[in-house]
């Protein structure tokens, strides 16, 4: 199966997140639309530009160029210390907000991450995940990001450094030619500095030129890099994402829907896939839910939710599902258009401290087993392998199942 990757970007991020923490906490500016910089110690010759706004950059401003040299070049230029405090703030919501789509995360670097989407896309496609992806941050935590969309981690990272900000780009093996081999071969990912002009010596001057070199010349004289080098040119990447399997305190999954419904039913058969994909995730932890919360958004963006907690811990689609679904009859009044609906289990347990009744024994035990296939086959086969009845059986153009992860 092919790999789904998405590599996640924020722009500009120590200056944006030092603008959204001073806008929350009441600023009336937002430094990313004036001249702004984020800075070491101002009071040193040496300190230098972190990061700086548009306005700072069409005064000729660098990063890494000293404080002294960027008031020179803009004098009334805003400067604004570093708070790694807030950086990791900013860092960790982005990195939460993600967990809703994959448990799949690398933290590349504190302000960017890939993520592995194989099998969790649910009939979706990658591309449309990366979009709600990126409205969705700029949305709920007021930054934006730029979005790499591929089939391995090379090629989704050089696509989200293409045009900036707030923008969403594919990068697939078919686009290599087109949209890769015309950069110049500085901005190959993983070239070192030192590598460039030595390439440019050979008459290699942009990734087209790499990718159509001689593959045995590059390894006589940069050894195995040589190879890499060719390989990355030519968008061949195998790594896989390294992530650090933990066990998430809440599991959720929420959808903004293409379009607006009023029919409770079929917001029945969203909120089925969504229980299916939430207790699947459950389920690889072997984790427990004491408690489901269901959310609505409605077409006036008024959020609404109710919470309730189950008879007994459990993973279980069928059990999770039945109370979401009882939840959401409470929750949905006649006539309410709604836009996102969401499902989240929280208070979780492990698996081992569950303790069955008499009665409860045997039900739970056929629950497990059903469970357990449908897991299986969706492991070996592709997560989209199969489905639950009810799920599939919405009526053409009501809603795009390709929304539902």
């Amino acid at each position: 199966m092919e790999k789904q990757i998405l590599h996640v970007d924020v722009n500009n991020a120590f200056l944006s997140w030092t603008a959204v923490e001073m806008l929350k906490n009441g600023s009336e500016i937002d430094i990313r639309e004036i001249p702004a910089i984020i800075g070491g110690d101002e009071t040193k010759r040496s300190g230098i530009v972190l990061a700086k706004s548009m306005k700072a950059k069409e005064c000729g401003i660098k990063t890494a160029e000293t404080i002294y040299q960027a008031k020179i070049k803009c004098p009334n230029i805003k400067i604004f210390s570093s708070d790694f405090k807030i950086y990791r703030k900013y860092s960790d919501q982005l990195y939460k907000l993600l967990l809703e789509y994959t448990d799949k995360i690398e933290r590349f670097s504190i302000d960017e991450c890939f993520l592995d989407m194989t099998n969790y896309l649910m009939k979706d496609t990658l591309l449309n995940k990366a979009i709600e992806i990126k409205e969705r941050v700029k949305q709920e935590l007021g930054f934006t990001v730029n979005v790499g969309v591929a089939n391995n981690k090379l090629l989704a990272k050089m696509a989200s450094d293409f045009t900036k900000p707030d923008r969403v780009h594919t990068l697939y093996k078919e686009e290599i030619s087109e949209k890769m081999w015309n950069l110049n071969i500085s901005e190959l990912f993983m070239l070192g500095k030192k590598t460039v002009p030595k390439l440019y010596n050979m008459q290699i001057k942009t990734i087209g030129d790499l990718a159509k070199s001689d593959v045995k010349i590059l390894e006589k004289k940069f050894g195995k890099h040589g190879v890499q080098m060719w390989e990355y040119a030519n968008g061949i990447d195998k790594s896989d994402v390294k992530y650090m399997p933990e066990k998430p305190r809440g599991v959720g999954n929420s959808i903004t829907l293409p379009q607006n419904i009023n029919d409770i039913e079929k917001l029945e058969e969203i909120l089925l896939a969504l229980a299916e994909q939430v207790s699947y995730r459950l389920r690889r932890y072997d984790l427990l839910a004491k408690t489901v919360n269901v959310q609505l958004r409605t077409k006036d963006f008024e959020d609404t939710s109710h919470q309730g907690k189950l008879i007994m811990a459990t993973s279980s689609t069928k059990e999770i599902y039945s109370k979401g679904k009882e939840l959401l009859e409470q929750l949905y009044k006649k006539g309410m258009s709604i836009r996102l609906i969401g499902l989240r289990v929280d208070n979780l347990v492990e698996k081992e401290q569950l303790q069955l009744s008499f009665f409860d024994n045997k039900d739970h035990e056929k629950q497990e087993k059903l469970d357990k296939v449908i897991d299986n086959l969706k492991q070996k086969y592709g997560y989209n392998s199969i489905t639950r009845a009810g799920k599939m059986n919405l009526p053409k153009g009501t809603i795009n199942l390709k929304k539902l992860e």
